[in-house]
């Protein structure tokens, strides 16, 4: 007899307890959904200081935020939606929608996010009376098992049955290889090796794409105040390291100064041509791949190690564009406060910059425009390789969960057949339900072939 393996043990727990979640009403749900988040939202400074501590990476006061916003932004957009019974009705097709569960859930997360991508996942995921395990990266485990254990209390103290969050507790590729086989389903946050195991696993799996994004200002835009301080507050937000981060602005040529004089009043610093070209050495190695050892570092780190001195509290460094060809390495994600700067002559030019960059990485992910003039606005949706564009705002808001557009709160943002993932939108409840259709008969209106053909 072939003995259990230790993930198998987690899959028959999280069977039974999915079982038992599936008779749960919507208002029983909703309960332990909102537990799970406030929970989080209530303990963000701790689990904030033990995530920078335990990874190295970010900062705090950027994780107290994210964990705050992605809690409080998840149960205001799921608190009113139906996910249990009959969900939708159409009355002129007599066609009901009813919603059932997937049935247990994997969620990978990375170390750059280990609590807010497994809460706000997990929130997605038990509203629609499924099961989850968790499979933490391993630099963060202790953390988001904190986490998934607070989680737990919380359901546990309204009645929930055991085992409906559980976690990977000594993480190892093994493991999540054999995890990824056995669930039902796979949400897969993290690196694209990560997301490309989850795709080649055999299961259905949700995965995301790397981030690139480009910043279009349109020449009839003329805040240049505005757009220095949401960049310079998003891109060193957690050290530049979200993937919604700004990574490349192109701007009206004879406004670049305009540009650059902003941006210092921000506390940013301008590297010169050879200093950037010294940044492209640290930021990627010699065979293309970037260097994990530079991820989230201070501009000021930065700066010391290209031997430039800088203020303590720079908030990002910036560099005129090195070229638009692929000897550029800059032009692609960078995972720290960087920032390159694109001149352009024509509007076009601009924006076939932007999807230059996009097309070599970041494809599907997102991208923002600058503009007052809406027809710019829908140029550059017509004409971007990306799944998101946010006009006038920072590119943090690509994600939701800001209250300042409609895209719905997420930590797993799709990036379409571009970034190889299943979806082109923002992961929600919606993606973590099967249903069923039930069409009811209706007197036929059967149309004239030559009608049909005529249309």
């Amino acid at each position: 007899m072939v003995e259990a393996s230790y993930i198998d043990g987690l899959i028959e727990k999280a069977r039974v307890a999915q079982k038992a979640f599936e008779s749960y009403s919507q208002e029983q749900v909703d309960a332990l959904v909102k537990a799970i988040g406030k929970v989080i939202y209530d303990n963000a400074q701790m689990l904030a200081e033990e995530a920078v501590a335990e990874s190295g990476y970010g900062r705090v006061d950027s994780k107290v935020v994210k964990l705050t916003r992605c809690t409080l932004g998840a149960w205001h957009y799921l608190h009113d939606k139906k996910s249990v019974g009959m969900i939708d009705y159409d009355p002129a097709e007599k066609v009901a929608t009813f919603a059932k569960p997937l049935g247990i859930v994997a969620a990978l997360v990375p170390t750059t996010n280990p609590v807010s991508t497994t809460v706000s996942n997990g929130m997605s995921i038990l509203k629609c009376r499924n099961a989850m395990i968790v499979s933490p990266h391993p630099r963060a485990k202790n953390v988001t098992k904190h986490g998934v254990d607070m989680m737990n209390e919380a359901m546990r103290a309204l009645g929930a049955p055991e085992n409906l969050i559980q976690i990977v507790e000594n993480p190892s590729m093994a493991y999540t290889q054999e995890l990824m086989s056995k669930v039902d389903v796979i949400v897969a946050t993290g690196g694209a090796a990560m997301v490309k195991s989850a795709y080649s696993s055999g299961r259905p799996s949700f995965g995301v794409g790397p981030g690139n994004v480009q910043v279009v200002i349109a020449p009839d835009y003329d805040d240049y105040d505005k757009v220095a301080a949401q960049v310079a507050n998003a891109r060193s937000y957690d050290n530049g390291m979200p993937c919604t981060g700004e990574q490349a602005i192109h701007v009206p040529k004879d406004k670049v100064e305009t540009l650059l004089e902003a941006f210092r009043k921000q506390k940013c610093h301008v590297l010169t041509p050879d200093q950037a070209k010294g940044l492209a050495k640290l930021l990627f190695k010699e065979n293309g791949a970037a260097d994990p050892s530079h991820v989230g570092m201070l501009p000021c780190k930065l700066a010391e190690l290209l031997g430039v001195e800088v203020p303590q509290d720079t908030a990002l460094l910036l560099f005129m564009s090195l070229g638009m060809t692929r000897e550029n390495l800059l032009r692609r994600e960078k995972l720290c406060p960087v920032v390159q700067i694109f001149p352009y002559d024509a509007f076009e030019e601009g924006v076939a910059n932007a999807k230059d960059n996009l097309l070599w990485e970041g494809a599907g992910h997102s991208s923002v425009i600058y503009t007052n003039d809406p027809s710019r606005a829908e140029y550059c949706g017509e004409e971007l390789p990306v799944s998101r564009l946010v006009v006038n705002q920072p590119g943090g808001a690509a994600s939701g969960g800001n209250f300042i557009n409609g895209l719905p709160p997420t930590m797993s943002l799709g990036c379409g057949s571009w970034g190889n993932n299943s979806i082109s939108e923002n992961l929600t409840y919606r993606h973590m339900m099967n249903t069923t259709k039930v069409a009811y008969y209706h007197d036929p209106t059967i149309p004239a072939p030559e009608t049909v053909w005529a249309e």
